[in-house]
């Protein structure tokens, strides 16, 4: 253990927590309402971190907002579905010890900070229909709208997302007919809410959790960038960080918890290349989120885990910039399977299920080792003008002159083809195939349609005889090629905690003092798996696990949780 001492201490407490998402504040909350004072560091001038940016889903297994509806299910069933799914990249403790205690963590925030959550009605698990443990309601759930008037003077100071329409809930969007039914959403409603500063989504779930550490008088500290862990020799004692260039040494008594998410944004060392094999995906993440979590935990000989990389696909519309004044990038997973829309290689070839978007993530960055080359990257977008009548095509919608300098158009297939520098005839063939399936609502190829959840967030309901199938037939056609894209901050690389999310070195040993939190932690809990709600999750329940630990109350069903699973 190194031993770094300085020579005073500018701050102290109890635990520190390094990061201002829901992970870093639900540790600070926990350790506050067990006896311990806390505060919380934040490299960036706005609190919420990546949370903020989210939908504001939490996938919990069992919980009692279902039993309240009459929906059955259970913890077992959860940590099977999500067992079966890991494909076993994970760790069957850790995913025993999430579903477990997913439902407890929920509980204590709604009841100490007021948290209110309401099951999405109708939302599916990803993979119900095709795994048995799957379920057709209420695991998922997102926040009710939050009136962030009541964060006084930090309202301004509390991050909002300039992709997710957080005026609306999941909900309001899904009972105007989901994200292909933009032109029906309610948008007095949305008006209303944007008025006063009602939150929605991610910004919303953030706002909640801040509003807990300002009804404890929590210190949250802003532009503090912790540069590195202090250790006794022994163990991590504190934190050195800067602000304004000068060095401020925080002392944390209980300890330090890792709460930085990721690390998209990273340039300097090649993370996303190293430990997630993407070469320069854009990312939606403020700056700050570049990985340091691994440069904090490293020189104590933290341990990292891998689970495998999941790649999105992203387009950037010509003008738009984020808060930073760099390009702003749009995903575009949850609008490629609405009807009339294809996604194709360079050789004009459709490589998986559009509307199903983890069939995508895995077949962007495969490698074909006959000729070294990726087969399915660069990729395009492809749609006709009757997808422009009538869904969105990211920020751009109906109706709305197509942007100049998004893509190419033409009047013939074989026209677009040779603007993009797509194979004609690969796209001739692949368009007169998919066509003529389509207009029988079937894709013999990738099955495109079959998958309940498919229809339900990336279809058009009112669309026959399949809401994920459309010819694309009326020209004028649009092509508009894709970048990848990191996942919003869903690393595959993260620290390997153990159950009570303590940072563990190669020795397997828990580095004491040392915790981490949300997506700084290894996903061994969904392994080769991704479901919606899962980070948001984790992130709540490892810093209610690891405020409990440093407070010398460590939950009580760990060992429970242990036996169940010998069993």
């Amino acid at each position: 253990m190194i031993r770094n001492l300085p020579e005073r201490w500018d701050l102290e407490a109890d635990l520190v927590a390094i990061g201002s998402g829901i992970g870093g504040l639900a540790s600070a909350i926990t350790a506050h309402d067990q006896g311990l004072s806390a505060l919380v560091l934040e490299r960036s001038d706005q609190v919420g971190g990546v949370t903020a940016l989210s939908q504001g889903q939490c996938w919990v297994a069992g919980n009692r907002q279902a039993r309240a509806l009459g929906i059955e299910d259970s913890t077992e069933s959860g940590y099977r579905y999500l067992r079966r799914l890991a494909m076993g990249y994970g760790d069957d403790a850790t995913i025993l010890n999430n579903v477990l205690h997913g439902p407890l963590a929920l509980e204590y925030f709604e009841e100490r900070i007021g948290l209110r959550m309401n099951v999405i009605r109708g939302c599916p698990d990803y993979y119900y229909g095709v795994v048995e443990d799957g379920v057709s309601e209420g695991r998922l759930l997102e926040v009710e709208p939050f009136p962030a008037a009541m964060l006084g003077e930090w309202q301004s100071r509390t991050r909002l997302s300039p992709q997710v329409p957080y005026g609306l809930t999941t909900q309001d969007i899904a009972d105007k007919g989901g994200l292909s039914a933009m032109a029906n959403w309610d948008y007095a409603l949305m008006g209303r809410r944007l008025a006063s500063d009602e939150r929605c989504a991610g910004a919303g779930l953030a706002a909640y959790f801040v509003k807990g550490a300002l009804d404890r008088n929590i210190p949250m500290h802003t532009g503090v960038n912790a540069e590195q862990l202090i250790g006794d020799g022994e163990r991590i004692v504190g934190v050195r960080a800067t602000r304004d260039g000068q060095d401020l040494f925080i002392k944390a008594s209980r300890g330090v918890v890792i709460a930085v998410s990721s690390y998209e944004r990273d340039r300097k060392h090649d993370y996303n290349k190293t430990l997630a094999n993407q070469i320069d995906p854009e990312s939606m993440l403020f700056s700050t989120i570049d990985g340091a979590n691994f440069r904090l935990a490293g020189p104590f000989g933290a341990r990292i885990a891998r689970v495998p990389e999941v790649t999105g696909l992203a387009i950037h519309v010509p003008g738009e910039e984020d808060e930073e004044g760099r390009a702003l990038w749009r995903s575009v997973m949850p609008i490629i399977g609405l009807p009339h829309y294809i996604v194709v290689n360079r050789e004009g070839r459709r490589f998986g299920n559009e509307a199903f978007y983890r069939a995508m993530y895995y077949t962007i960055e495969l490698i074909d080792g006959a000729t070294q080359t990726h087969p399915n990257f660069p990729c395009w977008i492809v749609i006709d003008s009757q997808a422009r009548e009538k869904y969105a095509f990211g920020s751009v919608v109906p109706g709305q002159d197509w942007p100049e300098g998004l893509g190419v158009q033409a009047d013939s297939l074989q026209e677009l083809a040779e603007k993009a520098g797509i194979d004609a005839g690969g796209l001739a063939s692949t368009v007169s195939r998919f066509n003529a399936n389509a207009e029988k609502g079937e894709d013999p190829e990738f099955g495109r349609g079959t998958h309940p959840w498919s229809a339900w967030m990336c279809g058009d309901p009112t669309h026959e005889p399949n809401p994920n199938l459309g010819a694309l037939s009326r020209p004028p056609f649009y092509a508009v090629e894709l970048s990848r894209m990191a996942m919003t901050g869903i690393p595959a690389a993260g620290l390997l905690t153990d159950l009570h999310c303590r940072v563990v070195g190669w020795d397997d040993e828990p580095i004491p003092g040392l915790y981490a939190a949300g997506n700084s932690v290894a996903r061994m809990e969904t392994g080769a798996v991704m479901q919606s709600g899962v980070s948001n999750t984790r992130g709540m329940l490892h810093g209610w696990l690891a405020g409990l630990h440093a407070a010398g109350k460590p939950s009580e069903r760990l060992n429970e949780a242990i036996e169940r699973l010998r069993r």
